[in-house]
């Protein structure tokens, strides 16, 4: 199973930039999707993740600002990213909770990262 992601960049304060991730390969069934961040000398965040029925959970940081959403069917997962702060500069990580058989064991899976960094 890979997960690749796209879309992180540049972007201003106030303004807003969009991430992608799909996951391919030998994939069952996808559960949860989402996206963590690190930042500089601080530990990895759960920045917003969202289940395969829908329902979402967001950082506090992040809430009424960034939204995430899916297509199922695609097995991709989006974060839109508005009203940017600098301190949302950070490596940005997608992962996939992954079942590859009918046995249902379900493992996370992460993509490389993508760099976003926010000017003030």
């Amino acid at each position: 199973v890979q997960l690749q992601a796209s879309g992180g960049g540049l972007g201003q304060a106030g303004g807003s930039l969009r991430l992608s991730c799909a996951a391919s390969g030998n994939i069952f069934r996808v559960n949860d999707m989402g996206w963590y961040r690190q930042a500089p000398g601080k530990q990895r965040e759960l920045v917003a993740r969202v289940t395969a029925g829908g329902s979402t959970n967001y950082a506090d940081s992040v809430k009424g600002r960034f939204t995430i959403s899916r297509h199922n069917a695609k097995n991709s997962v989006f974060l839109e990213m508005n009203s940017l702060k600098p301190e949302d500069t950070a490596v940005y990580y997608c992962y996939a909770d992954v079942s590859t058989s009918w046995h249902n064991t379900y493992n996370d899976y992460w993509g490389p990262g993508t760099q976003v960094t926010v000017s003030s």
